[in-house]
């Protein structure tokens, strides 16, 4: 078994789960930073939409935050829809618009100090999709070789 999450659904919820901010220690308990990063997401999303006016950012959907333990960092990652260049002059809005996020951001919680922002392509289901295609053409594959190589090499009649 190993332990690998079924489907890409479960392997985006595992990565997310096992992220690069897990197990690194920290004065917070894990419940509550989950429950921050739900919370910095909800409230990104509301001022994105309704308060920045930079039309290069548009309406993206932000998938997750992670943020380090000491809260002063946080990745926020976007999911992106449109050619490379309508992502790349959405994320340059993003960027430009990332202090008055965070301000804002501030304010809202009532937090002396909101994390940076760092806005990231999300590719985790595009990741977890190919996992997926991958884990299943190696099924395939081996068990066509499989059926091939049932016979012990050592049996000689």
């Amino acid at each position: 078994m190993g332990g690998r999450p079924e489907g890409p659904a479960a392997t985006l919820h595992w990565a997310r789960a096992n992220g690069p901010f897990e197990g690194k220690g920290g004065a917070m308990g894990g419940r509550r930073i989950e429950r921050l990063n739900e919370q910095f997401k909800r409230e990104i999303t509301d001022i994105v939409r309704n308060e920045v006016k930079d039309p290069r950012v548009g309406a993206p959907v932000f998938t997750a935050v992670e943020t380090s333990p000491d809260l002063t960092l946080a990745r926020v990652y976007v999911m992106a829809s449109g050619t490379d260049e309508e992502q790349r002059q959405m994320f340059e809005g993003l960027r430009a618009a990332a202090p008055f996020i965070r301000g804002e951001l501030g304010r809202r919680l009532r937090i002396r100090r909101a994390p940076e922002l760092r806005f990231e392509l999300d590719r985790g289901l595009e990741h977890a999709l190919r996992i997926e295609r991958l884990l299943r053409e190696a099924n395939e594959h081996g068990g066509a070789q499989g059926d091939d190589t049932a016979a012990d090499p050592g049996d000689v009649d």
